[in-house]
């Protein structure tokens, strides 16, 4: 382009910008700004750029109906910026730097580029078209240029377009994505935000050149979470520069400096700190500030303010342009005041500025925050921070501070934290310098040089948070192989090492993939090591050739956990659908077709790796779940666990949840204790290592037993090392901090529940704040965000009256007068929650609109959901009746309890004229004459009351959309959408109550409900079945079932019934044995036709204890004696529900009955209304292989009834088990459903389904109203699986499993065979049953017990330390003159065998017999009878010195001889 010297070239402007769908007749949101431009050449490649007469205009409306509206007082007040003349290089068609003088803001001076750009032409004079990158406010970007020439006008038509989703050098600002990663495969086929510039020119030739007399800009934004062809937000921008005039008066400059202000890039203003949701004039921040902490204090105790969420936004906006000085005065004022305080610190995590950072850093140090209130404000705000030099070194010196050193927890936030800091900065900024890192390297190199492996270990951690390119030198120096430190390093740290990789492979694949690939194939290494590099491996996205290399490994592995574990991850990513993995999953299709013939009869119980994923391409989402699981062959707790959750959406990804536990020491341990026995079963090795877990302070106290860490979003947030002397340290501090205040915190916290206890908390969350600004071709930026802000809060009032009052001084109370109190607690809460959605959005809470300090013009998807449920509870405890009560009370309502907004709206405002906001919803109004098939506006009220509860509810519905204007998604979402929910009183008779009431003991139940039956004089009627049997019990004396002769009785029927048993026994197992024989003779084709032969009650009980249920003790036979348990014992429990109301109540009973004798037990459901209506529920346990159930309902459980039995046994020679089910009469309900179902199933061609899916369906004649399951076991890796119908057999054979079944060819389990848990239950029952602990605590004075285990105690632990000092003195002479050979010639000398057939000789049955036979009641009643007090008295009076001292020296004698 050429403008001659000498002349000035008047130019037309125009530009808007406008947002919103793509159709017409919608709402729309934008700004305007019409002007006219003087550009004058000042010398030969410097020009100036003035604007005359600018107009700015905003826009919320329906679109292209409504006008524009001026905004005067905004161009008011920017006239004098917009009228300072500017200065810029330019030539031959290309613009260089900008000048202008200091005082033009960045948000004019971004309007001049705008203007500036359009004259930004690369022409060649050679070719009509080509492409090159050229600069622009967006950055360097892909242009294409086409010249044609008219011959009619000769005039010269240019049409450049920009592809503004490809630029080098991008201009663009994140906010809360740093930790996201960009998926590239996920938009190969779809983007969710795309760009295009089009610029069209008309220029007249001269002599020089050629001049544009016309110039059109056409930008497009298009944004969508989803794939969809309906439409997308859109922001749409347009220029226009026409030439007017060409005159010859000069330009006068501005008296001012002229300073160079940059090039056409994009300048980034005051929009990064103002959000879109509210234009906020800041005068005085301070005030400001103050004014609006002062709300949010007042209006949020009683109650939650409707619009809390959205001033703790305001909050958190004015303290990110406060000062430093200006947030340190506001806490100064408020840090005193707890309601202010809380809201401050719950601010100022969220604000992510420097001065925001350096406030919580300084006060903390200053003794300000306690350690929990600076660890909660750590942990949200190092992740929040804005990420420059200034945050990254306030994190390093906090890092370093004595203070923070001497607290290893907090210390481990804020080195995680650092890493978290420098991973940010570096994805704003690729090429950040690795001296970012540098005090993490040496505190490595440090820890390194003293091998402390906690030290390192946190170091490789906040390395693997950064990620950064420059740390895989120093991390390789700690790995076996590449570094001489490395092999001298515990298993922990090498683990450490490799996993702090994994971020580094993400970004340098080619860097990581090397190292992971050597440390995966040296088969020396420990396999825990080479299992994590696997993980790292994939991490780099291995090709083809390269997963053929490992599974050729695979083929020769000698390990059979890292064989597995590596196999199973391959199998796994076969399937996989994640964009990112589609090369990965085809690389491992070919791997698992090489190692599936050998490896894929592997068992899940070695070490496993299993991934699954689903992705949506219509929706641009998707998730993904990965777990490792690293087991240990020695023990049979795993020795790694890491379970990781990812997320897909919008072209992005992120690893959103990590769990990992290790057991790395704990494993160590437990392979010192017979827990490691190869040749043991799992259930001895787990009994084992539960007991080695018991005695934990055995443990070394040298190496951590285990490790846990989190990680969210890919950075490592927290991590714990366990070990015995951590659990030393807790438990002496918990009890050091506990012993002398505990007696002073019961005696306050029961005075202060009897005096009530009132409470108030607020807790606000900023829990997404995610936003994209981008700049436009207009100067003016884009902003997509999205935005999420909650507020809950609870106001509790707690109250307990207990009688008889306890003493003034509760230290003086025993234990039987607290068992004799009545506590009444009653307890009134008040939870609200509000919650806000702000988004500046179009659909699917995506984001688009213009965000600046002086302007706002956006469309807005504004959700708001506010609720309010109040409760009122009484507890009451009635401990010597064993009554416990809870009652729900009637609670003040609200109009609403929960109200639900969501519009759509568009927003234009400006600083200047904040009142004249114009909003207008993006749905138009239904034009007249229109009759759509949903209506366009929509209020419904929907009312109903419950019954018997006379509370009334009622649900109101209010939408209005713009369905009308045609078939579109969108246009049923756009719009005002609202349901409210509201509770209240119906007309009826009071509610006044709902009771819940458990009873204990059966004899107190009997007795509360013959003295104080609720409502038995005033309403006799009520008294149902249940609460008579327990009258006639209290009256029939059954406080006498537990005398003497009774349990005489049942210990002589328990021997005959043993004897009937065994005599049983063997009948059963030659029956069997005849049948198997026959049955091997049945042809193989008639598989389902052959019998079920089921297992003897007592098969495999040889030497365990016997089953107490007799031969006939089916749940039929059992029943016809007794069909009510409660006619025959009493309840063990009672549970009662009752409903109360003004004049009368309604509720249900639930009693429990167990009949030990016949093991039986029942449960009956009664209603407090109808006497006869019941619904039973009977399970019997006959014997270890059989368990059936009964249910019944109606009147008496005799209207319907289903029978579920399941037992084992054999079938084909195979073990075993059936499940049936019977029923007679059920609900019509169920009738019906399965009529609609067997409808259903013909209609979808099931049938046809099945048979494709192997499985045999045939027409049979089977019995009616039954249905058998067998499931057999032929091999430990199959199943045969026949179920009989009444009018069909379906079968499916040899269905194989991914893991062997521990399962013998005879049906045993040898893990369970030692196993009788009937037996374990029955004894535990009988002595819970027969423990009288009231009478064993009576008079127990718990004082003084307490004071003397606090003397006897101290006493003690001075003493053991002594004698542990001698001890180990003892040891250390004792080791010099031990004679190794001598011990191995006695060693070799024990008779082994002879005390092997001595233990074998042993008579197990007799000693279990006499175990069996000892009187426990008698033992437990003078156990009762003694006199606790005198018993602790002695132990406390002894001399626990002697006694040591008389075990150590028997132990120091023992030294000697050995």
């Amino acid at each position: 382009p050429d403008f001659a010297a000498g002349k000035t070239y008047v130019y037309k402007y125009e530009g808007q910008l406008l947002g919103g769908l793509p159709q017409e007749g919608l709402g729309k949101a934008g700004v305007k700004v019409n002007c006219k431009v003087l550009l004058r050449a000042e010398s030969r490649n410097t020009f100036l750029l003035k604007i005359v007469e600018p107009q700015i205009f905003e826009y919320a409306g329906i679109w292209p109906e409504d006008r524009f509206a001026p905004a005067s007082k905004l161009t008011a007040a920017l006239t004098a910026q917009l009228a300072t003349p500017i200065k810029f290089e330019y030539a031959n068609g290309a613009v260089g730097k900008v000048f202008a003088p200091a005082g033009v803001s960045a948000t004019v001076m971004n309007l001049h580029r705008g203007i500036i750009n359009i004259l930004q032409l690369n022409l060649k004079n050679t070719q009509n078209v080509y492409e090159l990158h050229e600069a622009g406010p967006h950055g360097v970007c892909k242009t294409h240029y086409m010249i044609t020439e008219d011959v009619k006008t000769h005039q010269i038509v240019v049409i450049k377009s920009k592809d503004l989703t490809h630029c080098h050098e991008k201009v663009m600002k994140d906010v809360g994505l740093a930790y996201a990663e960009k998926c590239a495969e996920c938009q190969q086929r779809l983007k969710s935000l795309t760009g295009t510039a089009t610029y069209t020119y008309i220029m007249k030739p001269t002599d020089a050149g050629a001049l544009v007399s016309e110039a059109t800009v056409e930008e497009l934004h298009q944004f969508s979470l989803f794939n969809t062809m309906t439409g997308a937000a859109e922001m749409r921008a347009k220029q226009t520069l026409t030439l007017m005039e060409v005159q010859n008066t000069a330009i006068v400059p501005s008296g001012a400096q002229y300073v160079a202000r940059g090039s056409l890039r994009y300048e980034f203003a005051t929009e990064i700190l103002q959000t879109p949701i509210k234009l906020l004039k800041i005068d005085n921040a301070e005030a400001q500030i103050v004014e609006v902490l002062q709300h949010l204090a007042t209006n949020n105790v009683a109650m939650v303010h409707e619009d809390a969420p959205l001033k703790f936004l305001q909050l958190v906006q004015l303290l990110r342009v406060a000062t430093f000085e200006s947030i340190q005065a506001i806490w100064d004022q408020y840090k005193t005041k707890p309601l202010h305080r809380r809201w401050i610190l719950d601010a100022a995590p969220v604000v992510g500025t420097p001065a925001a950072l350096r406030f919580l850093k300084e006060k903390f140090l200053a003794g300000e925050f306690t350690t929990i209130e600076f660890t909660q404000a750590l942990l949200l705000g190092l992740h929040l921070a804005t990420a420059d030099p200034a945050a990254i070194e306030h994190t390093a010196s906090l890092a370093m501070n004595p203070k923070i050193k001497a607290m290893p927890a907090l210390r481990e936030v804020v080195m995680l934290g650092y890493g978290s800091m420098v991973a940010k900065y570096c994805a704003e900024d690729p090429t950040c310098p690795a001296e970012l890192l540098k005090p993490v390297h040496d505190h490595a190199a440090e820890a390194i040089s003293r091998a402390d492996a906690y030290e390192i270990s946190l170091a490789l951690k906040a390395l693997g948070n950064a990620g950064h390119p420059a740390s895989l030198k120093p991390i390789m120096k700690l790995l076996p192989g590449f570094g001489s430190a490395g092999a001298a390093m515990p298993i922990k740290v090498q683990v450490d090492a490799i996993l702090a990789l994994r971020n580094i492979a993400k970004k340098e694949p080619k860097l990581v993939q090397p190292v992971a690939l050597q440390l995966f194939m040296d088969k020396t290494l420990h396999p825990e090591v080479r299992m994590v590099a696997c993980i790292a491996l994939v991490e780099t996205k291995p090709s083809a050739a390269l997963m053929t290399t490992v599974a050729g490994a695979l083929e020769k592995e000698p390990s059979m956990e890292v064989a597995n574990f590596a196999y199973t991850y391959i199998k796994s990513l076969t399937r996989s659908m994640a964009p990112d993995l589609v090369n990965v999953a085809a690389a491992a299709n070919v791997a698992f077709r090489i190692l599936s013939p050998k490896l894929e009869r592997l068992s899940y119980f070695h070490s496993t790796a299993l991934h699954l994923d689903l992705y949506l391409s219509p929706f641009m989402a998707g998730a993904a779940g990965t777990a490792f699981i690293i087991n240990d062959a020695a023990t049979i707790l795993p020795r790694a666990v890491v379970a990781k959750a990812r997320a897909y959406l919008a072209g992005a990804a992120a690893d959103v949840l990590e769990v990992g536990f290790r057991t790395e020491g704990l494993q160590e341990a437990l392979r010192r204790t017979p827990a490691a026995d190869e040749n043991a079963d799992r259930v001895t090795k787990l009994k084992h290592t539960l007991k080695a877990l018991i005695n934990w302070k055995a443990m070394p106290a040298t190496q951590p037993l285990g490790s846990i860490y989190v990680k969210l979003l890919g950075q490592e947030v927290a991590f714990a090392n366990i070990d015995k002397t951590f659990i030393d340290n807790a438990i002496e501090q918990a009890a050091q901090a506990a012993r002398p205040r505990a007696r002073e915190l019961l005696k306050e916290a029961v005075k202060a529940l009897q005096a009530g206890i009132a409470f108030q908390y607020a807790k606000p969350v900023l829990a997404a704040e995610v936003r994209r600004i981008l700049p436009t071709a207009l100067g003016v930026p884009v902003e997509l965000g999205f935005y999420t802000a909650a507020v809950a809060a609870a106001d509790v009032n707690v109250k307990a009256v207990i009688a008889p009052p306890l003493p003034e001084d509760i230290e003086t109370a025993t234990l039987d007068k607290l068992m004799k109190t009545d506590l009444q607690l009653q307890a009134e809460a008040r939870p609200r929650f509000s919650f806000t959605d702000t988004l500046v959005a179009m659909q699917a809470f995506a984001v688009i609109g213009v965000n600046t300090a002086l302007i706002q013009a956006a469309v807005m998807a504004r959700s708001k959901v506010h609720t309010v449920v109040p409760g009122k509870v009484g507890v009451r405890a009635d401990i010597p009746r064993g009554i416990i009560k809870v009652e729900v009370l009637p609670a003040a309502v609200p109009d609403h309890v929960a109200a639900i907004g969501f519009e759509t709206v568009a927003v234009a405002r400006n600083i200047e004229d904040l009142p004249a906001e114009r909003v207008a919803s993006l749905a138009p109004a239904m034009p007249s004459g229109v009759q759509p098939l949903i209506p366009a506006s929509v209020q419904k009220s929907l009312c109903g009351a419950v019954p018997y509860f006379q509370v009334k509810g009622c649900l109101e519905v209010t939408s209005r959309h713009a369905g009308f204007m045609g078939y579109n998604p969108l246009y049923y979402i756009v719009g005002q959408h609202a349901a409210r929910i509201s509770v209240g009183r119906g007309d009826g008779p009071a509610f006044e109550r709902l009771e819940f009431e458990v009873h204990l003991a059966p004899e107190k139940v009997a007795q509360r409900f013959v003295t104080e039956t609720y409502l038995a004089e005033s309403e006799p009627q009520e008294e149902n079945t249940i609460l008579l049997k327990l009258r006639e019990y209290l009256e029939a004396g059954l406080t006498n079932m537990s005398s003497s002769s009774s349990s005489s009785r049942s210990a002589s029927s328990s021997r005959s019934s043993k004897s009937s048993r065994s005599s049983s026994s063997r009948s059963s197992r030659s029956s069997m044995s005849s049948s198997s024989s026959s049955s091997a003779h049945i042809s193989r084709a008639n598989v389902t036709h052959i019998p079920f032969e089921k297992f003897h009650k007592n098969r495999y009980l040889a030497s365990q204890g016997k089953s107490k249920a007799s031969s006939s003790s089916s749940i039929e036979v059992l029943q016809r004696k007794a069909k009510l348990l409660g006619d025959a014992v009493p309840p063990v429990v009672a549970i009662i529900a009752r409903a109360v109301r003004s004049d009368r109540a309604l509720g249900f009973q639930i009693a429990a009955y167990l009949d030990k004798p016949t093991s039986r037990a029942q449960i009956v459901l009664a209603s407090i209304a109808d006497n006869k209506w019941k619904l039973c529920a009977d399970g019997v346990l006959p014997s270890r292989h059989k368990v059936s159930a009964k249910f019944g309902w109606g009147a008496d459980c005799q209207e319907s009834s289903a029978t579920i039995k399941a037992e084992t046994g054999m079938h084909e020679s195979n073990p075993a088990a059936r499940f049936e089910a019977e029923w007679n009469g059920l609900p019509r309900l169920v009738t019906l459903v399965a009529i609609y179902a067997k409808r259903a199933s013909e209609y979808l061609l099931i049938p046809k389904a099945v048979r494709l899916a192997g499985i045999s369906v045939d027409r049979a004649e089977n019995k009616e109203r039954e249905v058998a399951i067998i499931v057999a076991v032929p091999t430990k890796r199959s199943l045969n699986i026949i179920m009989k119908a009444p009018t069909m057999t379906v079968s499916k054979m040899d269905m194989s499993l991914p893991v062997a079944l521990p399962i013998e060819k005879d049906g045993s389990v040898p893990a369970l065979q030692n196993l009788d848990i009937q037996g374990i239950i029955q004894k535990a029952r009988d002595k819970i049953v027969n423990l009288d602990i009231r009478a064993a605590i009576q008079n127990f004075d718990i004082n003084a017990v307490l004071e003397k285990l606090d003397d006897g105690f101290e006493k003690l632990r001075g003493d053991i330390e002594k004698l542990l000092a001698e001890l180990e003195k003892i040891i250390k002479e004792s080791l010099p003159n031990l004679d190794i050979r001598t011990i191995t010639e006695n060693i070799k000398n024990l008779d082994v065998h002879g005390i092997i057939d001595k233990i074998q000789n042993l008579d197990i049955r007799a000693i279990f017999d006499k175990i069996q036979n000892l009187d426990i009641r008698a033992i437990f009643d003078k156990i009762l009878n003694s006199d606790i007090r005198a018993i602790f008295d002695k132990i406390m009076n002894s001399d626990i010195r002697a006694i040591i001292e008389k075990w150590l020296n028997g132990i120091k004698a023992q030294v000697w001889d050995f």
